[in-house]
């Protein structure tokens, strides 16, 4: 420990000073932050806000870890069967056992998110949307942010791309400014609601295909890939310091790991098979929809 400083805080912090100001460090310290999804979006902020100096969460996620979660979130074989919540919670207080952690293993619940919103400064979603029950539990977690004036900072990994959509609840708004309806999402039709939310200029083409394929298959599952969970934790914690010092955050970030590594050619190449690709999607999605409301 530096002879400088006697205060375990100052000491795990002090690598941030000249990069954050010491008034967003006592910030990050008072903060509350509310992480809803502890799984690959929720749970990569968990330790860059902790390292970063937060010291309160409330963590809710009603999920357990399975063996295909390890390619992408941060748990080990030891780790299967247990609580997403309860290990993020004990991460957090492995690198500071002062930090204070509130756990809630059932999730989003409609009794208990306004509680849950009420006791945060800020709200990470990171909730799952491959089902109706997430987009419910994701649609309550919003309207409560609303309802409190909380801001949300959301997470969508698709493929090599991070998209991270900001709604500023401070001022007064819907929920998701108004791109999707309590109806809509009782009506339980996921890739339409993904489609509202998520716009198609920052859907990557590797994304479309997929969609392809699990509209041809019936597949439930999306494909996640570890690093692009990982840029959720860098952008979202950086937009948290933001946040709470009162600092405009762009609404749309979108950063795409795999056009940024390509050559030239290729990321030409990507760009020009984009629009057709979408159009097919949309097609399939559409077929799909309408098969959907005959069911129904």
């Amino acid at each position: 420990m530096s002879l400088l400083s006697t205060d375990p805080y100052d000491e795990l912090t002090c690598r941030n000073r000249g990069f954050l100001a010491p008034d967003s460090q006592r910030r990050l310290r008072d903060a509350t932050v509310l992480v809803a999804g502890c799984g690959s979006t929720g749970g990569a902020v968990v330790e860059p806000l902790a390292r970063l100096g937060v010291q309160d969460f409330v963590l809710a996620d009603n999920g357990t870890y399975e063996l295909n979660n390890l390619n992408r979130q941060s748990a080990t074989q030891a780790d299967i069967g247990a609580a997403k919540a309860d290990v993020c919670a004990r991460h957090v207080t492995e690198i500071n056992p002062r930090a204070r952690t509130r756990v809630d293993t059932a999730g989003i619940q409609p009794g208990t998110v306004y509680a849950m919103v009420a006791a945060c400064d800020v709200v990470i979603d990171g909730v799952d949307v491959t089902e109706p029950a997430g987009w419910r539990a994701k649609y309550a977690l919003h309207e409560a942010a609303a309802a409190l004036g909380r801001p949300v900072v959301s997470g969508y990994d698709m493929a090599g791309t991070q998209y991270v959509r900001f709604y500023d609840y401070r001022r007064p708004g819907a929920p998701f400014d108004g791109a999707v309806t309590r109806e809509q999402v009782e009506a339980g039709a996921t890739w339409r609601l993904l489609r509202q939310v998520v716009p198609l200029r920052v859907v990557p083409v590797e994304m479309l295909d997929s969609a392809r394929r699990a509209v041809a298959t019936g597949e439930e599952s999306v494909s996640q890939l570890v690093y692009t969970s990982m840029l959720f934790g860098a952008l979202a914690s950086r937009m948290v310091v933001d946040v709470l010092d009162g600092r405009p955050v762009r609404r749309h970030t979108v950063v795409d790991v795999h056009d940024a590594v390509r050559p030239p050619l290729a990321a030409l190449r990507a760009r020009l098979r984009k629009p057709w690709v979408a159009a097919l999607a949309l097609r399939d999605l559409a077929v799909l929809e309408r098969g959907a409301g005959r069911r129904r």
